[in-house]
């Protein structure tokens, strides 16, 4: 096999490459999501001493971008926790990696959704946008579980030393993800806008402390005795 090149896999009938190029081309997508993020941080046009007031009034915008950045921050991680374990990538591993991409790439729109939603106010355009972003935490999660299903099934893709318990682990965490995102989505429609945005902002922190991203990055930065 050749550095970022594909291979023919006799046995598979597929292509096969090394993950160089998933990982750059997602590490990518990843920085223009977080760019994306933060150009809905706007300057606000007010009187002169009026700048306070008009900042604080945009407290829904900081509100949802800390929850998408973190979210965002925290599906990085992930993929880069995953693709560690990842010897080589196949055509099916493509599709799954770019399922995950094209659900991250929702965020920056269904962020800008809520942070209008909620400064201006309106209950019913509230719980649309909060229902759209559950929507989007939902599939995401679903594509994160169809990954990790895929790479528990062809074993051959993976590092020798990983075991196949590390994705049984993580498809539970995915799917824990599709039910909590759903449940956050109906807290919003039917109890409480407030409730569900505090949802939203509390699942990136709990995937952040359990993430197999973040857990490895600690093991790295950990100094050796």
């Amino acid at each position: 096999m050749t550095a970022g090149g594909d291979t023919g896999d006799a046995a598979t009938g597929g292509m096969r490459s090394d993950t160089v190029r998933a990982i750059g081309f997602s590490d990518a997508v990843f920085a223009i999501v977080i760019t994306l993020l933060v150009l809905d941080l706007r300057v606000p046009e007010t009187a002169p001493g009026g700048m306070l007031r008009a900042l604080r009034d945009q407290w829904p915008v900081y509100l949802a971008y800390v929850t998408s950045y973190l979210y965002v921050a925290v599906n990085w991680l992930n993929h880069k926790g995953t693709f560690h374990r990842v010897r080589c990538a196949d055509r099916g591993l493509h599709w799954a990696n770019l399922g995950v991409l094209f659900s991250v790439a929702l965020l920056p729109f269904v962020t800008g959704l809520v942070s209008r939603a909620v400064e201006e106010g309106d209950v019913a355009d509230e719980r649309v946008a909060v229902s759209a972003y559950a929507l989007v935490g939902v599939l995401l999660s679903m594509t994160w579980l169809w990954l990790y299903h895929y790479l528990s099934r062809h074993r051959e893709l993976l590092e020798p030393h990983v075991t196949a318990r590390f994705f049984e682990a993580e498809r539970v965490r995915a799917l824990l993800g599709v039910l909590a995102y759903a449940i956050a989505g109906l807290v919003g429609v039917l109890l409480s806008i407030p409730a569900a945005l505090v949802v939203l902002l509390l699942l990136p922190v709990f995937y952040g402390l359990s993430s197999n991203g973040s857990y490895d990055l600690r093991r790295r930065l950990r100094p050796r005795r």
